[in-house]
């Protein structure tokens, strides 16, 4: 009897299901890591690269299309090029390594619903005004856990950001209003004061017609002690949220710090452009 309950208790572990599969998505640059990691040359003239990335039980299967986008849509000219490929990966901690051919690349987790590109040195890969380096769940949870920096942006002057993002940055386009993507770019005034509030200048889609938004921002920190940098409209109201992932990536989060997850297209972090 006894041999047949220690059977059973362990039975669940001998035939353990596998894990649900994960897919994640997104649009980004091609920098030198990522064009070896992918075997591409770096003759090869890309605008961008999409990804679709399958994780399950240590094994993963990608999706890559990449070349010059078409003017007006969201695709490539003469459709691009494809890459398909299976492989395993590991994860230590946040960080997954991903293997194929003696070549890898790192990604770490944000939360569960965002990985991010990073370097040999564990630093965040900085997109440009097109594309972030931050791909997406497509069943996202909607969190408000994220891997983030704790100390603020150093602001000697002034610093900005760029990117694109999709329409879902809560209050900026109305109900009903057909968008594709917003465009940003925001420079952060620091004050002669403190690093932690100071004027900013809102450049982008929504502020086209009055030549850009000028206000006031602060820095927050969240109960994890980390960064949000806050924006306030004309009536001292904060409408635009984003969370320092460190100090060249910001993402945005709603009001209750969940951060936004993005599409194939496009993410919510935003860039520090040099």
């Amino acid at each position: 009897m006894k041999c047949i309950l220690s059977f059973l208790i362990f039975l669940p572990l001998i035939f353990r299901s596998p894990q649900k599969e994960k897919i994640f998505v997104g649009s980004t640059p091609a920098n030198s890591l990522v064009r070896n990691f992918l075997g591409i040359s770096r003759t090869d003239s890309i605008d961008f690269i999409r990804w679709k990335l399958v994780l399950q039980d240590g094994q993963y299967e990608l999706q890559c299309n990449y070349g010059i986008s078409k003017p007006n849509t969201n695709g490539f000219i003469n459709g691009g090029k494809k890459i398909e490929w299976k492989g395993s990966f590991s994860k230590q901690q946040n960080i997954y390594q991903f293997n194929y051919s003696n070549r890898n690349l790192k990604l770490i987790e944000l939360n569960h619903d965002l990985l991010h590109f990073i370097n040999n040195d564990r630093h965040l890969l900085v997109g440009n005004g097109g594309w972030s380096y931050t791909l997406n769940c497509i069943s996202p949870t909607s969190s408000n856990l994220a891997n983030a920096s704790t100390s603020p942006i150093d602001i000697k002057d002034s610093v900005a950001f760029e990117g694109r993002t999709p329409c879902g940055v809560p209050g900026i386009i109305p109900p009903g209003k057909l968008c594709y993507k917003l465009k940003w770019y925001i420079v952060l005034y620091s004050s002669a004061k403190t690093n932690e509030e100071g004027r900013y200048r809102l450049l982008g889609t929504g502020w086209r017609a009055q030549g850009g938004l000028r206000g006031y921002w602060n820095v927050r920190r969240d109960k994890d002690n980390r960064i949000v940098y806050q924006l306030k409209d004309e009536q001292g109201k904060t409408f635009i949220h984003l969370l320092q992932l460190d100090e060249r990536v910001l993402i945005f989060t709603d009001v209750d710090g969940k951060l936004l997850v993005g599409d194939e297209d496009f993410s919510y972090t935003l860039n520090r452009k040099n």
